[in-house]
């Protein structure tokens, strides 16, 4: 009987759980990254570091993108060809993303991951600042959906809106730090380090709160409902038993 217990569930809600596989490896980058960097600046570990930081942003980019492709799709997405579409969308785009960096990285010289506030490079956070800007458009092209006529098109829960409004803000934070430092701004690197930190220390915390803590006690809710339901109709409450 319990094999009837399965739940239909929509695609939001099997992308976050698909994508929460995903975040174990990146989750583990990301505590590593944040140990070592102190680290980073050592003489010969810059390629490690690289290395380190190209993977790890990858992942996360991953993430976003695959978030952003299932926000659009809103109501209308439905199935598992239609994740792995998105997943492979996703794939191309970033695999895209590290062909250029690693182009500018290891072609150029230029220091993507790696900051010197005595000498700032232009190129890099020119690269930085068109980085920030696509993102932070995309987040505003869709909190600007949510206050017009398409709004349809997107999930109707407050969790997804809260989820685009933060990550608004963060990329527009990072933004405006990138064009400080390219102005030879010092705050500029204080505010862009505070914005990464707090990427990297609290993105995979606020998946889980958006998209998944509260699935978790619905469905534990649920359960213990169909226990109790199935117990009653098996005569475990049953006065003749006691």
């Amino acid at each position: 009987m319990m094999s009837e217990l399965v739940v239909e569930r929509n695609l939001g809600v099997f992308g976050s759980l698909k994508l929460a596989e995903f975040t174990c490896p990146i989750d583990g980058s990301n505590a590593v990254s944040t140990k070592l960097l102190a680290w980073k600046c050592t003489p010969g570990k810059e390629v490690a570091w690289n290395i380190l930081s190209l993977s790890t942003s990858s992942g996360m980019l991953f993430l976003e993108i695959s978030l952003v492709a299932f926000l659009l799709k809103g109501n209308y997405a439905s199935g598992l060809e239609t994740l792995t579409r998105t997943f492979v969308v996703s794939g191309l785009i970033v695999g895209l993303d590290l062909l250029l960096k690693v182009i500018y990285l290891f072609k150029f010289g230029v220091p993507l991951f790696i900051d010197n506030s005595k000498h700032p490079h232009q190129v890099k956070w020119g690269l930085w600042v068109v980085h920030r800007l696509v993102l932070t458009s995309i987040y505003g092209l869709l909190l600007f959906m949510y206050k017009s006529k398409w709004r349809e098109r997107l999930p109707a829960r407050p969790a997804f809106y809260k989820y685009v409004a933060i990550m608004f803000i963060l990329n527009a934070v990072a933004l405006f730090a990138c064009g400080l430092i390219g102005n030879g701004s010092g705050f500029g690197f204080w505010l862009y380090g505070a914005a990464i930190v707090c990427y990297h220390a609290f993105y995979l915390p606020l998946l889980y709160i958006t998209f998944m803590a509260d699935f978790f006690q619905e469905e534990d809710l649920h359960l213990e409902n169909v226990y109790y339901s199935e117990m009653k109709d098996a005569g475990f409450f049953d006065p003749d038993l006691e």
